[in-house]
Order: structure tokens, then sequence, then C-alpha cells
């Protein structure tokens, strides 16, 4: 059976719609579009994240539990809801908006440049893991900070950015 290509909004710095390709042209020629990002936090503030199967961008190390693209016309709450679903099995979440910035790379041999959509879910469920990741870990913000300065290697690059724009006291003692 044929599945047709995704097709993403190519957008421009102010996140406006300049254009449709299918994903694997944004990729190949760095065309900016948008990627959802969720932040899984426990209601007591602890950090819930994702290590990356072997095939992600960030394999073998702790991500942000939700990430994928938003689809062309779909909006970003809807890829939110999607993505939650199939990666980490959350439905009916509530999500706060936290922000959006650019985040640009060359990995898996292609140019992901990417308008990172940020939002945080609060939830004490657990996850249920899509094949994007093979586990996940719960993390306080004291003993999340002294792994980022102690074994940054655990954490993925994606991830350090998300921390970088939002988060920045988690990274410095």
């Amino acid at each position: 059976m044929y599945m047709a290509e995704e097709i993403v909004d190519i957008v421009g710095l102010d996140c406006s719609i300049l254009s449709c390709v299918p994903k694997s042209e944004a990729h190949q020629k760095g065309l900016l579009h948008r990627t959802v990002i969720g932040e899984v936090r426990r209601p007591n503030g602890d950090w819930v994240l994702v290590k990356q199967s072997s095939d992600r961008q960030d394999a073998g190390q702790y991500v942000s539990p939700v990430g994928g693209h938003a689809k062309a016309g779909e909006s970003n709450e809807d890829a939110l809801a999607r993505e939650a679903l199939e990666e980490i099995g959350l439905t009916g979440l509530a999500s706060e908006f936290v922000g959006r910035f650019v985040f640009e790379r060359q990995v898996l041999g292609r140019h992901e440049n990417h308008y990172f959509i940020v939002y945080r879910i609060i939830t004490d469920q657990n996850l249920l893991l899509g094949d994007e990741a093979v586990s996940y870990e719960t993390f306080s913000e004291e003993n999340l900070r002294r792994l980022i300065a102690e074994k940054p290697d655990m954490f993925g690059e994606a991830f350090f950015a998300l921390l970088r724009q939002f988060y920045p006291h988690l990274l410095t003692d």
C-alpha cells in the first residue's frame, strides 16, 4: 500500500504560511516549517523525558516526550494533540503555550530548520510510548540540573535548545 508523503507548511519568521511542500523537500532544502514540542511535567513540577530510539535524531538521549511536524493546514494545538497520542499515548491533555523559536541543524543527512512551537503538558498519567522512544524517566529540577552539569551527553541537542530558550536556570550552577 502506498502512503502519500506528509505535506508541511513552509513559514516565515513571523510563523505566517508561505507555501506547502513535502516534508522531505523541507528537510532537503532547509526550509523553515512548524514542529510542535510538548514538554511533560508532573503536577509537582518534575520533568518527564523520553530516551530516543536508535533511529531518531537524538538517539539514546533524553528529550521532550512530544515532538513532531505540524501537517499543512493543521493548527498547532491539533498537531500537539495528535503527536501526544502517537508518541506517548495521552489524550484529552491540557496544555499551556510556552513560546516559539527557530531551531536549525544538520542531522541524519538532512537540514532541519524547525520553527519550534513549545507547550507544557501537566499530567500524572503514565506514558504509553510509541516507537520513537525506548523509555522515559522523571527528573526533579534539582536532579535534572545536576545531571545536565555532570553528564550533558545524556540529553539531546534539541532539549538543550529548549532549555537555553526558556529555562536557562537549569544550565547554570
